[in-house]
């Protein structure tokens, strides 16, 4: 029997402004609005509002199979109402979205378009909704699991967690896991690494380069490794099933087509040990080392002598837009200064807070200043750039890996890549990405992190130390600048030569990161 074709325009619920026109083979540019899935294949999308910036990304996607869902359902596990099908976002403010919408099936609020009973308040995610009543496959068991049309009470066998749903048996192993994790992939990809992850369902089957506690380098929280979790081999990475299949953190690949090893990039590994400047004259130092004492640096125009002498006027570096200390390298014709590792450092690199390959542009790629996205400032100077999604970080940033040990702190502090309920510690931002301690709650955001370990002050003569705990124990702490009250809880610019404590805004100015 011939299938019918589908409509060429499809005038859907949740989108009444346009018709969404069909497309018949999406590769993954967007997001599914009704189950927040990658969307490839069959697609219904708004060509109106797909114009603009971003217009390579098509607006309001749909996979043909949720476009196409029946606005009204009976249900088994709610047969005495019919249920309606509506777009939780659309109908409740933000706040109330997670508390209205969540699903009696998995027991989450994920976004998905729901099944709704509005005299029940009783709520099934269209995925869930869908779950056939017979035996269905899974990628996270062998056998084939039932659900157990039932509500009750148990404990996940994949993440350990008592949940309240309904369960996915397996009568040939007596394995029980809820919906949730029944529709795991087996792979994935995630915005903040660079390569695929897989499911793990316990430690037992892998060997992990690391006895001690792990864990999950996405929310810097205990993973529990006797249950299931996503795991790198190549770079011991480890993840939380829930953090790792979050729609907000997952990449938009069809890991299906992805064959391992396809997303090493190439141009990263020719790079590696390319620099970004051509040595015009070499010395040798004490202990027999070869120093290139000039060099032509891509990012100027005449050449840089190495010296060791200090600089008058505060000079800042024009790479990492922080104060000249020596040795560095600086033009003979115009103020034009590096520091000795700002020089040196490779035109391409990657970086855990972003998925593409970052690279080195001596000036913003899209103005005179450009926003980094870890500190949440406008900057100026080198920064490291992936132009298609006008992602930036200025240099101290894109230095500071996913593990940070730092003076400031005694324990191990891991970067926590998705959003944080945590305040940093040493300036009550509320800033994301966020380093959080593995042993305590101390946090730490990167414009913290980032802080210059000395500093200079217009015409101070010393420079100034930062400091982490109060100068003493007297109670009051004021700047000796703007002359108001410091919180002894927060970092601090301090002179010993001179008793003189600062703000450390007062020392480095308002906008720190501009030249």
């Amino acid at each position: 029997m011939e299938q019918p074709q589908p409509q060429q325009h499809l005038l859907h619920f949740s989108h009444s402004n346009h018709p969404l026109a069909f497309k018949q083979d999406a590769r993954g540019e967007a997001t599914c609005c009704g189950c927040q899935e990658s969307v490839y294949g069959p697609t219904y999308y708004c060509k109106e509002c797909s114009l603009g910036w971003f217009w390579w990304r098509p607006q309001y996607v749909h996979h043909k199979s949720c476009a196409e869902l029946s606005l009204g359902l009976h249900h088994p596990l709610h047969p005495i109402h019919p249920l309606i099908l509506f777009d939780g976002k659309t109908h409740y403010p933000e706040e109330e979205h997670k508390q209205k919408t969540k699903c009696q099936v998995c027991n989450e609020s994920r976004g998905q378009y729901t099944y709704r009973c509005y005299r029940c308040d009783f709520n099934l995610h269209a995925t869930c909704a869908s779950l056939p009543p017979t035996i269905q496959s899974s990628q996270v068991h062998h056998h084939p699991l039932t659900p157990f049309w039932k509500w009750m009470s148990f404990t996940c066998d994949l993440c350990g967690k008592r949940v309240e749903g309904i369960p996915n048996q397996c009568a040939l192993c007596s394995y029980c896991i809820h919906n949730t994790c029944a529709s795991l992939p087996r792979t994935l990809q995630v915005l903040y690494h660079w390569h695929p992850l897989h499911l793990i369902h316990s430690s037992l089957e892998v060997e992990l380069h690391q006895s001690d506690s792990r864990f999950c380098q996405l929310c810097a929280q205990k993973v529990n490794t006797n249950f299931g979790f996503y795991y790198c081999s190549r770079c011991d990475f480890v993840a939380h099933l829930g953090c790792a299949a979050d729609y907000r953190n997952r990449d938009n690949k069809n890991l299906l087509e992805l064959k391992e090893g396809e997303n090493e990039d190439s141009e990263l590994d020719q790079s590696v040990n390319s620099l970004a400047y051509e040595v015009k004259n070499i010395k040798l130092g004490e202990d027999g080392t070869k120093i290139a004492t000039e060099i032509q640096h891509f990012s100027h125009e005449h050449e840089l002598k190495l010296s060791d002498d200090e600089v008058l006027n505060n000079e800042k570096c024009n790479g990492c837009v922080q104060a000249i200390f020596p040795p560095f390298y600086g033009c003979v014709n115009c103020s034009f200064f590096l520091h000795e590792s700002c020089a040196k450092l490779p035109k391409k690199k990657r970086h855990p807070l972003h998925q593409h390959l970052l690279t080195l542009f001596p000036k913003s790629p899209y103005g005179s200043i450009f926003w980094c996205y870890a500190c949440d400032r406008f900057c100026s100077g080198f920064n490291y750039s992936c132009k298609p999604c006008a992602f930036s970080l200025n240099i101290p940033c894109s230095l500071i890996s996913d593990i940070l040990i730092h003076h400031g702190h005694e324990h191990q502090l891991l970067l926590s890549s998705i959003k944080s309920k945590h305040n940093c510690s040493c300036c009550d931002s509320k800033i994301s990405p966020i380093f959080r301690c593995t042993t305590c709650d101390f946090a730490l955001d990167f414009k913290c992190a980032t802080l210059p370990q000395t500093a200079r002050y217009k015409q101070h003569e010393h420079s100034f130390t930062l400091c982490y705990t109060a100068e003493d124990d007297s109670g009051e702490y004021y700047c000796h600048i703007c002359e108001e009250e410091r919180n002894p809880k927060h970092w601090f610019y301090y002179c010993e030569n001179c008793d003189y404590p600062a703000h450390t805004k007062c020392i480095l100015g308002e906008d720190p990161n501009l030249m």
